[in-house]
């Protein structure tokens, strides 16, 4: 089950309000003495998070699937950094990770139980179903606070930022648990977006010294990577680590490019001394806008003020990559404010003359 943001709780009765925690969406089914942690793209985790197995065969029902999120949490609060250090290959790293700075598990939905399928359920009644299944948890197995009371979430907002908590999220009680749908709202302290990263630019120093910036895209509904701006203030040693970091997805990354007319396009007008849009800027006509290339496997997190129509006003601010989260999965209807299509269609569509 997806969200879709906010700039303010929601009005109106009937609202569960619960922390946003900033960690690692996962499901965890167990079934007897099998216990499978599963990420929101359905990889399993155990292997990245092998201490949490253990804790939670001891504080779930013999037989249950939760969702929730794995968190650690470091001097300062949540860290969702010391997360993507998890992601390794190496076991021996992994397990040393594991034991210098161990995860937390945090439940806040029960979707099944025993032989039964709770999804249908309303989520009042899934909510009551939760507390008296973790009803024995323990560190590092946790219960997430829930009110229905506005004023206490709206509190919760303010001080739970100084923790690391993203915001808040409000949940429907009387609403069924529909996986792959924006049903939830959150409340964020901040614009964030996650994007599909599909290319990039080289810095001004030229070809093949530094990266200048990453080329983001959002999915439309029906499946089209739109380019919806740059992420660009890197430090000098990231954008030299980028060259590294990102030089496995550019091969063959034209292949099956969802912007391969455009390369194509761009590749033919340059060798033509044409210009066109994306080429060079209409503002700086020394400014080269030539682009590489990614296959669009990585996914990243970025701030962003404001939408002007279906692309960022500005260049967003990277915050960090997502390896949790599908390509696929970064949509328009993520964002707080739904582009505006209208003016689109109706100047895209003028008979002609």
């Amino acid at each position: 089950m997806l969200s879709s943001a906010a700039d303010a709780l929601p009005g109106g009765e009937g609202w569960q309000f619960e922390p946003k925690w900033d960690g690692f969406r996962t499901l965890v089914f167990r079934d007897g003495d099998e216990v499978l942690l599963q990420s929101r793209d359905e990889r399993p985790m155990n292997r990245y998070f092998p201490e949490l197995v253990a804790p939670l065969a001891r504080a779930l029902p013999e037989r249950c699937v939760v969702d929730g999120e794995i968190v650690i949490v470091g001097d300062g609060g949540l860290d969702f950094e010391a997360l993507l250090l998890r992601i390794h290959p190496a076991a021996s790293r992994v397990k040393l990770l594991s034991e210098t700075s161990p995860a937390s598990f945090v439940a806040w939905d029960l979707l099944a139980l025993g032989d039964e399928d709770l999804r249908e359920a309303p989520l009042a009644v899934r909510r009551e179903r939760l507390e008296q299944a973790l009803a024995r948890a323990a560190p590092p197995v946790h219960l997430s606070p829930a009110t229905r009371e506005r004023p206490l979430a709206e509190d919760w907002f303010r001080r739970f930022e100084g923790a690391g908590l993203d915001g808040v999220m409000a949940k429907r009680l009387d609403a069924p648990y529909r996986a792959g749908e924006r049903t939830m709202i959150k409340v964020k302290h901040r614009r964030t977006a996650d994007c599909a990263v599909a290319g990039f630019r080289w810095h001004k120093k030229g070809p093949g010294t530094l990266v200048g910036s990453l080329l983001l895209g959002l999915y439309d509904d029906e499946g089209t990577l739109h380019h919806v701006g740059v992420a660009a203030a890197f430090t000098t040693a990231v954008r030299k680590q980028l060259v590294a970091e990102l030089a496995p997805l550019r091969e063959r990354a034209l292949d099956e490019h969802p912007w391969r007319d455009w390369a194509e396009a761009e590749a033919d007008a340059h060798a033509k001394g044409q210009r066109l849009p994306g080429a060079t800027s209409r503002w700086n006509r020394d400014k080269d806008l030539s682009w590489e290339p990614l296959r669009p496997e990585r996914v990243c997190e970025v701030a962003y003020d404001h939408m002007q129509g279906s692309r960022f006003r500005h260049a967003a601010q990277f915050l960090r990559w997502r390896p949790d989260k599908r390509p696929r999965d970064c949509r328009y209807d993520q964002l707080e404010v739904t582009p505006a299509y209208e003016l689109e269609r109706v100047f895209s569509s003028r008979p002609p003359r």
